[in-house]
């Protein structure tokens, strides 16, 4: 069936799944490779962490547990409130892409795609984002792959430039030589990112055509490079780029409000020490071979805190934890409970709430 035909009537969308088990969350699940993702990397972690003398794990449980209850429910509510400003920045990329989303849809399956991401490797809840719209919507799921890849750039950037922000504020005495190697490999990252897109943009379909390959995988690209390049035109991308930087504030102000929680009394990170370790540990879960980054951004996290701020192994061990449990472990929990009762995995959501 074509992409750009209209979908089927719900009871055909509804089954849509089940006919395409490759996207199913439940088969992934039951999959070898899934299974050895998240146990292996939290195997390894464990037995990193009980190997160096520096971890005292027997002052972990009082460490977490004398946090501040009220600080540690302003980090889970100022994490939250991230998505429903990833669901508008979504929403105005497809918009403009030609479809009008709502925003309570698409939080709603930015959501469901999150949970998709801490329980599968290989950043397959990107896929399943555009899966869960497609099924949902008469749209391109090509087109719709543009909006989520451009949505990735948009992050990207957000992440080195906040990144290396907070990293002059927060060094403003001079520059660490493992911080210097960090902001180097930021702003190659950015220059190659804008090199990707300037030769997408101009050179993309050209080289395409000229290679041996489908006319069908021409096609593909040009619905996904009109999803990339329709989406953020020059008036939309002021309002995409402030969005976008809210959206990463949040996850900087989460870490900060974790470490005032647990009060550590030598643990001096600031704001724009928070800004720079969060956000130079989300470039980790960029790494598709565990779900969620799972021991990469663990390790980053530590190694960030212990190195460049002199924050004690216990001490970074035990934010490290707190943190990553709202940010990972919560998605798990309430994205199971999602999971199970939303309609839009059953491609009945989206068409029924307009209905309606």
């Amino acid at each position: 069936m074509n992409e750009d035909q209209p979908p089927p009537p719900p009871a055909e969308v509804g089954a849509a799944p089940a006919a395409r088990p490759d996207l199913s969350l439940a088969h992934r699940l039951r999959q070898p490779r899934t299974i050895i993702s998240l146990v292996l990397p939290i195997v390894l972690l464990a037995l990193f962490v009980r190997s160096l003398p520096g971890f005292k794990l027997e002052e972990l449980p009082d460490k977490i547990l004398g946090a501040n209850p009220w600080l540690l429910i302003a980090a889970f509510a100022i994490f939250y409130l991230g998505f429903p400003l990833r669901g508008l920045r979504w929403a105005i990329l497809v918009r403009r892409s030609g479809f009008a989303l709502r925003i309570r849809d698409a939080v709603e399956i930015i959501f469901l795609s999150w949970l998709v991401n801490c329980l599968v490797p290989a950043k397959l809840g990107d896929v399943y984002r555009a899966y869960l719209l497609k099924i949902n919507s008469p749209v391109s799921l090509s087109r719709t792959f543009g909006t989520v890849f451009i949505e990735r750039i948009l992050d990207l950037f957000a992440i080195v430039t906040l990144g290396l922000a907070a990293g002059f504020v927060s060094f403003r005495s001079g520059l660490p030589g493992d911080v210097q190697i960090v902001f180097a490999i930021g702003v190659g990252f950015v220059v190659l990112l804008a090199a990707g897109l300037l030769t997408m943009r101009n050179f993309g379909r050209r080289i395409l055509t000229r290679l041996p390959l489908p006319h069908r995988v021409v096609e593909f690209y040009d619905r996904f490079e009109e999803g990339v390049f329709a989406s953020i035109g020059l008036r939309a991308l002021p309002r995409l780029v402030f969005i976008t930087g809210l959206v990463w504030a949040t996850e900087a102000m989460r870490l900060y409000l974790v470490v005032q929680a647990l009060g550590l009394p030598n643990v001096h990170l600031g704001i724009s020490g928070a800004f720079f370790v969060a956000l130079s540990a989300s470039l980790l879960t960029a790494v598709p071979l565990t779900p969620a980054g799972i021991g990469f951004v663990e390790s980053g996290i530590v190694g960030l805190l212990t190195i460049v701020y002199g924050v004690s192994q216990t001490d970074a061990l035990a934010i490290t934890l707190v943190d990553r449990a709202i940010s990972v472990l919560s998605i798990i929990v309430l994205g199971s409970i999602a999971y199970a009762i939303s309609p839009k995995r059953r491609g009945m959501g989206v068409n029924a709430a307009a209905t309606a």
